[in-house]
């Protein structure tokens, strides 16, 4: 066991309750590998799990926030096998990420691209994992016309960038005129005001009346059911998040007469075994992207962990594009 410093969660409320503390990490077993954490995303899951509605999964302690990380290997347990002790990597967790170091199965660890930063990988695994598997699931495919909403979010902006490497058009809704303006720079489309929570009429209108055949929902609550109204026959709408509302209206008639699949997903609570294997399909498919540029990670910004409770305030604002990162 050692101790080592994390942000920490004092209880459920706002912005006070978060501060630096103190807590033990073990030792790697069989198979595991600890990392030296260099930096760390924020994610909108953290700004919930602060506020007492997105609990830790069992086994995962409860107080220390944080998805995705990125570092150097520190110590190797026994049986691990193509990972040394030096080696830059990154990775999901289901939590503990904002600590200066995690333990981790080494199977679910990637390899940093070698000319990236330690803070621009931590912004990766969450938004582009979450992104990506989602667009597979959807059977995204070219020709595909994909609606991403919160399209200037930090998993909006990685969706962005994968549906297009899919031969995918891609047309992004959000709140602000001047934030779906900056998203042109990594291939959005086209880019609708959503206005009260509306935008169905506006993407008819982009699509000839011909309507969208994939949806990334990033934001839940009322955007079901005009997400529906603008979905072509057949259309795949894939449910990962809830920051607009846990409960929605599904109107039978428009999923019925338009045979459409609605499925919902998402990372944090999957089993060992599936989070190897999405990292290990992630390797594979989506990380050689980023060494050859035709994929890159969107940071807004990059604060010193003491400045956690900045990070959230300027999230819960909404006032960025992109990641935040945190970095020791």
């Amino acid at each position: 066991m050692k101790t080592i410093r994390a942000v920490r969660i004092r209880e459920p409320g706002d912005l006070d309750v978060l501060e630096l503390g103190e807590v033990s990490l073990r030792d790697p077993g069989v198979g595991e590998v600890r990392v030296k954490v260099a930096a760390a995303g924020l994610n909108r899951a953290d700004l919930m799990q602060r506020a007492g509605r997105y609990p830790a999964p069992p086994g995962v302690a409860a107080d220390v926030p944080g998805l995705e990380y990125a570092g150097l290997v520190e110590a190797v347990g026994a049986e691990v096998r193509g990972v040394a002790v030096g080696d830059r990597v990154m990775g999901l967790v289901a939590g503990g990420a904002m600590a200066e170091a995690v333990v981790v199965h080494h199977r679910e660890l990637m390899a940093v691209p070698e000319a990236m930063s330690l803070t621009d990988a931590a912004s990766i695994p969450e938004a582009f994992a979450t992104a990506w598997d989602a667009l597979v699931q959807a059977g995204t495919r070219m020709g595909d016309v994909v609606l991403v909403h919160a399209a200037a979010s930090g998993v909006g902006t990685a969706a962005t960038q994968l549906a297009r490497a899919m031969g995918a058009r891609v047309i992004g809704t959000g709140r602000s005129a001047a934030k779906l303006a900056r998203c042109a720079a990594w291939g959005l489309d086209e880019a609708v005001v959503a206005v009260e929570g509306r935008f169905a009429d506006a993407v008819l209108t982009r699509t000839g009346g011909a309507g969208v055949t994939v949806v990334l929902d990033l934001v839940g609550g009322g955007y079901l059911e005009e997400s529906l109204r603008c979905a072509a026959p057949g259309a795949r709408l894939m449910l990962l998040a809830t920051t607009g509302g846990g409960s929605a209206t599904l109107p039978l008639g428009l999923a019925l007469s338009r045979r459409v699949t609605v499925k919902g997903t998402v990372l944090r609570s999957r089993p060992l075994e599936e989070k190897i294997a999405l990292a290990r399909g992630f390797t594979a498919a989506v990380v050689p992207g980023f060494a050859s540029g035709a994929l890159r990670p969107v940071v807004d910004a990059v604060l010193p962990m003491e400045q956690v409770r900045e990070a959230h305030r300027r999230m819960a604002g909404d006032e960025t594009v992109g990641k935040i990162v945190l970095r020791w």
